[in-house]
């Protein structure tokens, strides 16, 4: 049962009236409000909002997941019951998105819901790929197992994920200060330097001077108009690029751009090779882990890709032959799987590809360090060199007028 936060008018006084209703799904939510006379304006789920400032509020970090689900395994392995279990974790549990949520499944399952079915109701929370394991372990009888699984593949990913934004700030942060260091000789260094020209008659500020002085003007008369239409580039940017024609084209940029293209394709290489071994490994269907598989790395191209090879095993073909020849595939990945397939030991031959691209993912970031450190600099001295000469070149100019009057 999900609790619902409703805007609704009396049909018989025509009031409006807020409230909170407790219902399966919004279909089921509207049902009982016009059984009670009420007619539906606004349903939503409660704790869920539209503003960033909700949607920061109700996320839900991966470290906090992958705590709840390593303690309830921990629970469940002890011997405890999953009700027992869920309550004793939801009494540890700080973030509040994440402890409604788990109070909403308690009471689901003790009405005789699965636990993977009361996990589905918060999609936000909980991804295809934690409800498939867990499925799979109540199926087979070992959630403890599923859900260590789990934990430790969550850990892996979010792991990855850390290196790889970790190798993208620094040059994000020596771009920032480089901005800011800029726009603080153009608005308070250089016009210093015009001051200093206009009090001598014929007088000519050399050409780089001229130009930046212009760019200076600009930024101090109108730096509201810059902020504005930055703003708005942003804004109408993120949106875009959360369309699904965004999506597909950013997801093919970091596939073909240099040289965050051959990181992204062994980071995407690896979280295949975790998930899917994972989930083998808990005993779900091959059909059903390519699919789920296909949600959870994170890339539109390489997931076309997985559900293409997912129609062809479903006509008969191995997966090793799916794969192999396609662009977004590393060859290593169906030499291994086939050799998994072969041995019968599929999900140990994931986990050794997932291992293996880790570690590559891992080099990876470092190589794209020693380039951009030495390329960043070069672009600092340029930035610098332009600014200094600009301030420069105008004194070197009145030295030199001075001297030759001498």
């Amino acid at each position: 049962m999900l609790t619902y936060i409703y805007t609704a008018r009396d049909t018989k006084t025509g009031n409006k009236i807020q409230a909170e209703v407790e219902a399966e799904n919004e279909m089921s939510a509207a049902k009982l409000l016009t059984d009670r006379g009420l007619s539906p304006l606004d349903i939503k789920v409660k704790g869920e909002g539209d503003s960033l400032l909700a949607s920061f509020r109700n996320r839900v970090s991966s470290k906090q997941k992958v705590i709840f689900t390593r303690q309830l395994s921990t629970l469940i392995n002890a011997g405890l019951p999953l009700v027992q279990g869920l309550s004793t974790v939801q009494g540890q549990i700080k973030n509040v998105a994440l402890k409604n949520a788990v109070g909403r499944i308690i009471k689901d399952v003790e009405s005789g819901s699965t636990l993977a079915d009361a996990m589905a109701r918060h999609p936000r929370i909980f991804s295809n790929v934690y409800i498939s394991l867990v499925a799979a372990g109540e199926a087979s009888g070992t959630l403890d197992t599923s859900l260590e699984r789990l934990a430790n593949q969550q850990e892996k990913d979010a792991e990855i994920v850390a290196k790889v934004r970790g190798a993208l700030i620094y040059p994000l942060i020596v771009v920032l200060v480089l901005v800011a260091v800029v726009t603080f000789m153009l608005t308070t260094v250089l016009p210093q330097v015009q001051v200093l020209y206009e009090g001598l008659p014929g007088a000519k500020l050399p050409l780089v001077t001229r130009a930046l002085l212009a760019v200076s003007s600009i930024v101090i008369h109108y730096w509201w108009v810059i902020v504005i239409v930055f703003a708005i580039i942003v804004f109408f940017s993120l949106r875009w690029a959360r369309t699904p024609a965004g999506e597909r084209v950013l997801d093919e940029l970091k596939m073909r751009i240099w040289p965050v293209a051959p990181l992204f394709k062994k980071l995407y290489m690896a979280r295949f090779a975790r998930t899917g071994g994972t989930l083998v490994a808990s005993g779900v269907p091959m059909i059903k882990m390519l699919t789920t598989t296909a949600e959870a790395v994170g890339n539109v191209k390489v997931a076309d890709s997985i559900l293409k090879a997912t129609e062809q095993v479903k006509g008969g073909k191995a997966l090793s032959e799916s794969i192999k020849g396609d662009p977004y595939f590393l060859d290593l990945v169906p030499d291994m799987i086939r050799i998994g397939e072969q041995s019968g030991q599929l999900e140990g031959m994931m986990g050794k590809v997932a291992d293996y691209y880790e570690k590559e993912v891992d080099n990876q970031i470092k190589a794209i360090s020693t380039i951009i450190e030495p390329v960043l600099m070069v672009v600092v001295g340029l930035m610098a060199l332009v600014v200094v000469a600009a301030i420069l070149l105008p004194i070197y100019s009145l030295a030199g007028t001075n001297l030759l009057k001498r």
